[in-house]
């Protein structure tokens, strides 16, 4: 039997950020395939959720050369380990891929395991169950990381993880890089998440425009972000339309991207959505949802619309009082509401909160024309700021705030629904 090293307590992710953090820029490991290891030794390891995180894990991850994936796991409090066969899902960027999904998982519960084949293993690793009911946790919300990965986003995205190191997850609104299919932008994606937060945490990405060519979805994104298979009956959006729960809070990704729909049939492909979000609504046990898309509901930067997100989507997030709506695209910070849910507290609103953010360096002009054609409001804008979001979630409490690198916080608000209704209060 093998033996498992023995288990850090939680808290101990935070001490291994602060190496990867003074490791930030040795990115070899994660760049080029055929590096100076085995072609055979697993690496891009990623956590991405199941429709049930109490009681199972998917994990992904690449070798260089095909192997016979499997997954090695044990409780970390002990007792024997268990392995179990992986599977291949393809090819892309001169590596092989895997996934595997554990189930018959314990709720609240840390667990160990590796990945690959047998004889060549990654290091072993450190996940936590979510709890099988409402729980306080925090979570990252990270806008388009997309461009100048290593030099110019990876210092925020580094920031993020060393400040929120007890996230349970992280939340990506698309645009995750710039080229779909270009290999050596996915290395500087995760090397710039860092190993330990891509094999220990769950990863709920969305996918943005500059995932796909055309039409086509890049190869690399169903390999990494699987989905969790309870999305729309349509071909085309698997993978990237599904929801996830966690411990009172069901997570919704919705795929914006009507420009890349299949013979532009923009139509089928927001209506498939429209009718299966109202489904997922309507059938939600959890008092929190949060709902991510790249293209925004309300386009934060000059030149451009979401009228066509509006006209399919947003009366169903309204009527649903979705709690937050988290998006990307428009290289720029916002938040607002609809002026119909303002109250006689100018700080104070009702119903969804609509974010656009942006990771990365590149930048666009911000505006509130969108906005404003929308009958909504801006409560905060800001350009040429990168930034990250905190959001804890603990009881009838939701506490959200963004913060550029250096800490500052330049945006906050307080989501509470213990009192007469839910009340969305500024704190900044």
């Amino acid at each position: 039997m093998p033996t498992v090293p023995p288990s850090p307590r939680a808290a101990s992710r935070g001490a291994r950020l602060l190496l990867a953090g003074a490791l930030a820029g040795l990115v070899l490991p994660f760049a080029v395939p055929g590096d100076a290891h085995a072609a055979t030794t697993p690496e891009r390891v990623l956590l991405v959720p199941t429709e049930s995180p109490a009681t199972s894990q998917t994990v992904t991850w690449r070798t260089t050369t095909a192997t016979a994936p499997k997954v090695q796991f044990t409780a970390a409090s002990g007792g024997a380990s268990v392995t179990v066969d992986g599977a291949r899902t393809g090819t892309a960027g001169g590596g092989t891929y895997y996934r595997a999904t554990l189930t018959g998982l314990s709720p609240a519960t840390d667990y160990r395991y590796r990945v690959g084949d047998g004889t060549t293993w990654s290091a072993w690793f450190t996940f936590r169950t979510a709890a099988d009911g409402p729980a306080p946790f925090s979570f990252l919300y990270l806008g388009d990381i997309q461009n100048d990965i290593t030099a110019g986003a990876a210092p925020v995205v580094r920031a993020a993880y060393a400040d929120a190191s007890d996230a349970a997850l992280t939340v990506h609104a698309g645009d995750l890089v710039n080229n779909a299919d270009n290999d050596g932008q996915w290395a500087e994606w995760f090397a710039a998440v860092g190993t330990d937060n891509g094999a220990s945490m769950n990863h709920i990405a969305t996918p943005g425009n500059h995932e796909y060519s055309g039409w086509s979805l890049s190869g690399h994104w169903p390999l990494h972000f699987p989905g969790t298979g309870n999305g729309p009956d349509d071909d085309d959006l698997d993978g990237t339309a599904y929801y996830t729960d966690y411990q009172g809070v069901r997570f919704i990704s919705l795929n914006s991207n009507y420009t890349n729909a299949p013979w532009l049939d923009i139509v089928d492909w927001m209506e498939d959505q429209q009718v299966w979000l109202e489904g997922v609504l309507a059938d939600n046990p959890n008092p929190w949802t949060v709902v991510t898309f790249h293209q925004p509901v309300f386009a934060n930067s000059e030149g451009r619309s979401g009228a066509v997100v509006r006209d399919y989507w947003l009366d169903v997030l309204e009527e649903y009082d979705v709690d937050l709506v988290l998006q990307g695209h428009d290289h720029s910070y916002g938040r607002g509401n609809l002026v119909a849910n303002r109250t006689d507290d100018p700080d104070v609103h009702t119903g969804p909160v609509y974010v656009v953010s942006v990771t990365g360096p590149k930048m666009y002009t911000p505006t509130a024309s969108d906005w404003q054609r929308g009958g909504a409001e801006v409560r905060t804008q800001l350009g040429d700021t990168q930034t990250y979001q905190i959001v804890e979630v603990d009881g009838d409490e939701l506490t959200y705030q963004a913060k550029t690198a250096d800490g500052t916080v330049v945006d906050a608000f307080v989501i509470d629904k213990g009192g007469d209704g839910k009340r969305v209060t500024d704190l900044s």
